[in-house]
Parts: C-alpha cells; structure tokens; sequence
C-alpha cells in the first residue's frame, strides 16, 4: 500500500486533529503517503482533496474542531455517491480510506464498502459515545469535562440565588454526556432517554417542591438531554415554573460542548486509534472500527457499531439516582429520628 486516505465525518469533535497527526505520521513512519479530503464525504465525491505532510502535524493536536472541516452529507446513501467515491479514490491510487466520526458516518463507510474495492476502516469521533464495540469515543471525555465546568459555573449563581436550574446537555438520543455530567456536577436531577420509565411532569415537581421545602436557600440542578423533553428545556422550564410555583431557568449549552482543546484523556486516546489504524490497514484488515476495550484496542466490524444499541453503565446509572436523592433523604430521617 503507497497511499491512504482520511476523512473527518459529521459532527466535530475534540480530538480529531490529534488523531489525524498520529495516522499521518505512523503512515510517514511506513513510507505511505496520506490524503485528507475537505468536509468528509462530500469531498470525496467532489475531489477535495489535500496531501498531509508530517510537517502540517506539528501544531494540530492542541486544536479543537478538525483541520480537515467536515459536514453532514446524506446524499452519500445513494449508490451513485458511493460509486462517485470509489472513482475518485482510484483516480488517486488511494488504497485505503480511514473514517473518524460517529453512527452516520460508519453507516456511510460501510456503504462505500459496499462498491469500492479498497480497504475502509472507522475510527470512532463523536462526543455521543454511542457506538457500540467501544468503551468511549474521541470527544467524548472534553465534552463531559466542558458540560462540567458550565455545571459548576451554573451551581456557583444558582446556589448564591437558591434558583432551580434545567441545564441541557448534548446527547442526541444517548444519555452518556448527561449521565457522566450530572455526577461530576453533582446534579439534583437527571433526565435521559434510557431512563425507564421515564419520569413524569408532575414527579419533577413534586421532587423539587420538596427539595424547597427542605432547603429554601439552596440550589436544585437538573440534567437534562436534548431532544428529550417536548418543546426542549425551555418548555420544560415553563411547566416546572407553573407546576411548583417557583421560577426554573433553562441553561442550554448547546455547542460549547463541541467546542475547545482535547483533555489528555482524549489525546492520548485519538493517537493510539489513529496508531492502530494504520496498523491494521498494513495487515490488510478492512471494514472494521478500530476501538477500545478495558484499556486494549479491538476490531469491530463496522456494522455492528451502528446495529446494536450501547447501553448505558447500570453501576452509574444507580450512582446518579442515589446520590441525587441523598441529601434530601438524609435531612427527613434526620426530622423524623
């Protein structure tokens, strides 16, 4: 193999670039050249094409966001786009195509798969963390780290104020970011889309009525994902308002979450996949995410990233729910003792 390929596909996330450096460097390390296409997918079939060079890694892996851009590209479902893919590739002599992004973008390295003779291989970004076949993603611990400090932030005014805040965390359908960050920020509530039953209006209320009761002169923080709550966490807002009689503020922080520099965590991760990667593709594997396990890096096949569902730790999931009712239960054995 003289020369493979990168893209960065759908949404960014913190640690791209660090994971771009280590496959453009081991593939130097080989004597392989590496090409990134701009804007993922869509600068495959358009030829958007740039040589990456060691020299252009020397500065990338501090930067948030990714070097290469990229963008979501649903025409590339088409089998048309997929053939209009692998031409351009072949054009280039390109022999295998290294994919870093999350659910949609394995499903479309998957369909490229499908029509392209060369080798394809996912590397898992996306601050979700909702692939399956991996312990975490590229992205995903920044973006819990970010929601953190915006939470702890929240908490200083909430609790000078004694307000009630609904804070927002990215996550789509997949409650791992508003899991982790409502335990790292000591959250009062959390409300995800695993959660079974899901909680209803009128118990919200009745938790934060109580928790008023108990504690006029503190704060009560809820976590809540995206998309979950219809109308979204400000409508959610209102209703609390109207439901408990005291005034809940919406906080989402929306795509701050994206944003900023890559924690060591996410680093150190992004080179070892992008490391492997390589590897992998030097021993002739295909079709595959390069992923990790307890620390060891797997092969997945990459449909199986997309086709089963990632739960969620039920060791953190009860952590959170204990320790949001902790304090609360804590103070009515104590006035009942």
């Amino acid at each position: 193999m003289k020369k493979i390929a990168v893209i960065t596909s759908g949404g960014d996330a913190p640690g791209m670039n660090a994971c771009i450096r280590a496959i453009v460097l081991t593939a130097n390390q080989h004597d392989v050249e590496v090409i990134g296409f701009r804007h993922g997918f869509r600068g495959i079939v358009e030829d958007l094409n740039l040589p990456l060079h060691p020299n252009d890694m020397r500065l990338v892996s501090q930067r948030g966001g990714t070097i290469l851009l990229s963008s979501r590209y649903p025409e590339f479902k088409q089998v048309s786009a997929a053939k209009a893919a692998a031409a351009v590739l072949d054009q280039h002599n390109i022999g295998a195509l290294v994919v870093i992004g999350g659910d949609g973008s394995f499903r479309g390295a998957h369909h490229l798969d499908q029509y392209w003779d060369g080798q394809v291989i996912g590397i898992p970004g996306t601050i979700d963390n909702d692939l399956a076949g991996t312990d975490t993603t590229i992205g995903f611990t920044t973006a819990v780290d970010t929601a953190m400090e915006a939470i702890d932030r929240i908490r200083e005014t909430a609790e000078a104020m004694a307000r009630v805040f609904l804070i927002e965390v990215m996550g789509r359908h997949a409650g791992f970011i508003g899991l982790h960050a409502a335990i790292a920020g000591s959250a009062e509530g959390m409300l995800v889309p695993e959660l079974e039953p899901q909680p209803k209006l009128a118990d919200i209320a009745d938790r934060i009525k109580q928790a008023r009761a108990a504690f006029p002169d503190s704060s009560y923080l809820i976590v809540v994902s995206e998309n979950l709550w219809p109308g979204g966490v400000e409508n959610l807002a209102r209703e609390l308002t109207q439901a408990t009689g005291t005034t809940c503020h919406s906080a989402p922080l929306g795509h701050i979450q994206r944003g900023g520099r890559p924690n060591a965590e996410d680093r150190i991760l992004s080179m070892q996949l992008g490391q492997a990667a390589v590897h992998a593709l030097l021993d002739g594997l295909s079709g595959h995410m390069i992923g990790v396990e307890q620390g060891h890096v797997v092969q997945v096949p990459l449909r199986l990233t997309f086709e089963r569902d990632k739960p969620l730790d039920p060791r953190l999931v009860d952590l959170q729910l204990g320790l949001q009712q902790l304090n609360f239960a804590s103070k009515v054995v104590k006035e009942s003792a």
